[in-house]
């Protein structure tokens, strides 16, 4: 990890600190040190870190929380740039109030097991909450049969619409076990979709695209895993459970921000 390769450079700096019988003078050797000077600052940082292990300790939480912010940071333009594709894109699923005055965006993948667990959420927020817009996106991050899976899922939507649509998405969330390619086609064609014209669809550059775009947004809002909800200017990842995201839906509807 780059962190702690810096830690001799880290030391070095501490112990030159806490060692002032080294700094003869206010400016910069002329010269670089000798390996004997060399060896008996590192002899005194060593001394000096043993003793005080809190500062490497402090050092590290530091160095963590100012990685966090810059996370942050990058997350939160990543957002501002990418907010028309998370909620407007032409391929998602759609669910709740199409015309809500707040809209949650959920990352997930079919064989995500978190994921199955937050679909209980996303159903009682989703009745709970009439004005709530929920914007589902496929992000198949588990293997070559999540990819499968979304591969159907998307072409589903040229047949399936609305509250239909919705109830493909949970039907094959709710699957036990493995989901691929063929239990995705079972269940589109139990809820009455042309299967010929599915599979001809699941070829088509569109759904290569849509898949596409989704990885995209992900990895530009430096998503991890799945599921992964955007509400206003936060990202909450994990299955996080109901009453979290329901105040924060509740703060961005009173100030526009995730937290009032």
């Amino acid at each position: 990890m780059p962190l702690i390769r810096s830690l001799p450079a880290l030391a070095l700096v501490l112990g030159l600190a806490a060692a002032p019988a080294l700094a003869q003078t206010a400016q910069p050797p002329a010269a670089p040190f000798t390996d004997a000077q060399r060896a008996g600052i590192e002899a005194i940082v060593k001394d000096y870190l043993i003793k005080h292990p809190e500062v490497l300790q402090e050092a590290l939480a530091e160095a963590e929380k100012q990685q966090t912010e810059t996370q942050r940071l990058a997350q939160a333009a990543a957002l501002k740039e990418s907010r028309d594709a998370l909620l407007n894109g032409p391929h998602d699923v759609v669910a709740g109030n199409p015309s809500g005055d707040i809209t949650m965006v959920e990352f997930f993948d079919y064989n995500c097991g978190y994921c199955r667990k937050a679909l209980g959420d996303v159903q009682a927020l989703i009745k709970s909450d009439p004005k709530l817009r929920v914007v589902i996106k496929d992000f198949p991050v588990l293997g070559p049969e999540s990819l499968e899976a979304s591969q159907v899922a998307v072409a589903v939507r040229q047949q399936l619409k609305g509250d239909k649509l919705f109830e493909f998405h949970q039907k094959l969330l709710e699957t036990k076990g493995r989901v691929n390619g063929a239990r995705a086609i079972q269940v589109a064609k139990d809820l009455g979709v042309d299967t010929a014209k599915l599979q001809k669809d699941m070829a088509s550059p569109e759904v290569k695209t849509a898949l596409s775009e989704n990885r995209g947004l992900g990895d530009r809002l430096g998503l991890s895993g799945t599921p992964a909800f955007i509400i206003g200017d936060e990202v909450i990842p994990g299955a996080v459970g109901v009453e979290p995201m329901r105040k924060t839906i509740a703060d961005v509807r009173q100030c526009g921000h995730a937290s009032c």
